[in-house]
């Protein structure tokens, strides 16, 4: 019995070993999203939008459904792409946020005024909404990828604005940042550090929520590679490596990477460069599969 428990341990070992990274992958100004190989580079598979729709976040569930904002909305979809759900945004609201809690339930986040947090359970039905004011009436500019707390806390990172404001489940404001640049995205490290990127500034922050400062800024003209274009959103990985997505929309040079990984001395470990089938890059997700 002994032995088939030890065979049986390292069978699974070896499949959790077998898996590689994915990247799910979507952005505007490109009218698909898409799941890459990141060991080769290969679009593994693709999805195409509707001509009146522009990708600003993605993410995946556990059955490997596709979640993304749409900006008139937000679609969970199969591989296949039929869709399970469409959550239609209001008149005067734009969709900039989709991300899968760890609760397996959704949250959305739509700018308007006021702006709403949405969260929704598996058929797409609102369990939760929490509304909160922005001061800003250019609802394309209020703010991008929200993501939630351990604490049940909502972190928006500010365009306008700029900075990085936590709210509760109330709407009411908890604390500020501010950050150098138009934050695209915001993510949470292991130590629970902030990791806001800063769109057109090229670079991106770590803030220590507790002192309310930025404790760490990585400016890509320090990279060894040149100025990046637009850092989009992160993806901070648990060795202390950093994703960074960078946007090419709004540029004429389209020979810079769409991807890079950079670990914590800011040296590019990993890059995916620039590829016409793929397109623009501002939201990514790691997998494995």
């Amino acid at each position: 019995m002994k032995k088939k428990i030890v065979y049986l341990t390292m069978f699974m070992a070896c499949c959790a070993c077998s898996k590689q990274e994915k990247l799910l992958v979507g952005g505007p100004g490109w009218q698909q999203i898409a799941i890459v190989d990141k060991n080769s580079g290969e679009m593994e598979w693709k999805h195409s939008l509707a001509p009146d729709e522009e990708c600003n976040d993605v993410d995946m569930n556990r059955k490997g459904e596709i979640l993304y904002a749409y900006k008139q909305g937000v679609k969970l979809i199969r591989r296949d792409g039929e869709v399970v759900w469409d959550y239609k945004a209001r008149e005067k609201e734009e969709a900039y946020t989709a991300c899968v809690l760890k609760s397996g339930n959704y949250m959305i986040a739509l700018s308007g005024m006021p702006a709403r947090i949405v969260e929704l359970d598996g058929k797409g039905e609102t369990v939760k909404e929490v509304k909160f004011n922005t001061a800003t009436p250019d609802i394309s500019r209020q703010f991008r990828r929200i993501r939630k707390t351990p604490q049940d806390t909502y972190l928006v990172p500010f365009m306008y604005k700029r900075k990085v404001s936590e709210i509760n489940g109330e709407g009411h404001f908890l604390r500020s940042v501010l950050c150098s640049g138009s934050p695209n995205s915001v993510e949470l490290a292991e130590n629970g550090n902030w990791i806001v990127s800063c769109g057109d500034t090229r670079l991106f922050h770590e803030i220590d929520p507790q002192k309310k400062k930025i404790v760490k800024t990585v400016e890509t003209t320090k990279l060894n590679w040149g100025t990046l274009l637009h850092v989009s959103e992160l993806v901070r990985y648990k060795n202390g490596n950093t994703l960074i997505a960078n946007s090419s929309m709004e540029s004429n040079d389209k020979s810079q990477p769409l991807l890079l990984e950079i670990d914590s001395t800011n040296h590019i470990v990993w890059r995916m460069p620039f590829s016409p089938s793929i397109g623009n890059v501002t939201a990514v997700r790691s997998f494995y599969e």
